[in-house]
């Protein structure tokens, strides 16, 4: 029974990592993830540019995910036109629901919400993708042939995704805008001209930019994580489901903390 005692505390243990096992190996991954970050950036700058792979990634991720970017944006749109509306038209000025919605999709709805939509099924199928090839040892095929994994799979695929998602949220704009003044107009009487007068009234240029940017910052975030994720996973095929799951957990809670840091940073110009 003694005997035993030490081996059955190293098995707890192992299964059981205490929070220091478990706050040191995030900090591993996060400074492995951020030399790979560097690595992505050096190898991006630097011919020769695989052009040819950088445009199938972006038909790829991005005209793919274009329907549910789409769909995302006018139920969004819908519920926050008739919400606003309705609380406006308490103190009778529910016509400037416009201006509300406007700034409300620009700055902060229409980038988020693609990119906590499009980003999970972007996120997880890099991850999905780049796990299989690692566990069946393409990776390291590629590598024993003398090219570079990173410049042949990780740089096309976080470039795509810093073009596809500002190009989305732009897409999205437009028709959480659309959809908000039909319901109003359905809704509340409020003619088009009348939603867009006020709407483009408000809104300005940094209103718009803001949110392409964050577009583009959530994209580079997704872009990394999944294929961080993808490249170090370990314990065959069940690895590759857990860095998926993985990898649409910490896509979201990092678009989130990034969208609240560069809230304040445009604010603040």
């Amino acid at each position: 029974m003694t005997t035993r005692q030490p081996e059955l505390d190293a098995v707890a243990a192992h299964a059981h990592p205490s929070l220091m096992d478990r706050a040191k190996e995030r900090l591993e991954s996060l400074g492995a993830l951020s030399r790979m970050t560097g690595q992505v950036f050096s190898r991006a700058v630097r011919p020769p540019y695989d052009w040819r792979g950088l445009v199938y990634h972006t038909e790829s991720l991005g005209v793919r995910s274009l329907p549910i970017a789409l769909l995302t944006a006018m139920f969004a749109g819908l519920v926050i036109s008739l919400q606003f509306g309705y609380f406006l038209s308490r103190f009778g000025v529910q016509y400037t629901v416009g201006r509300v919605v406007i700034l409300t999709l620009f700055r902060e709805l229409a980038p988020v919400l693609t990119a906590l939509t499009v980003g999970a099924r972007i996120g997880s199928g890099i991850a999905a993708e780049l796990g299989a090839m690692t566990v069946t040892e393409q990776v390291d095929a590629i590598r024993a042939l003398g090219a570079d994994p990173l410049r042949k799979l990780v740089v096309p695929r976080v470039l795509a995704c810093l073009i596809v998602l500002p190009v989305l949220t732009v897409f999205a704009d437009v028709v959480g805008l659309v959809a908000g003044a039909l319901v109003v107009n359905f809704q509340y009487a409020i003619t088009l001209n009348l939603f867009f007068q006020g709407a483009l009234d408000a809104v300005l240029m940094p209103d718009f930019a803001s949110g392409v940017f964050k577009g583009a910052v959530f994209g580079l975030i997704i872009g990394l994580v999944g294929c961080f994720r993808g490249l170090t996973v370990e314990g065959g095929t069940e690895g590759v489901g857990r860095a998926t799951t993985q990898t649409v957990a910490t896509t979201s809670v990092s678009v989130c903390l990034a969208d609240f840091f560069i809230t304040q940073l445009t604010l603040s110009l």
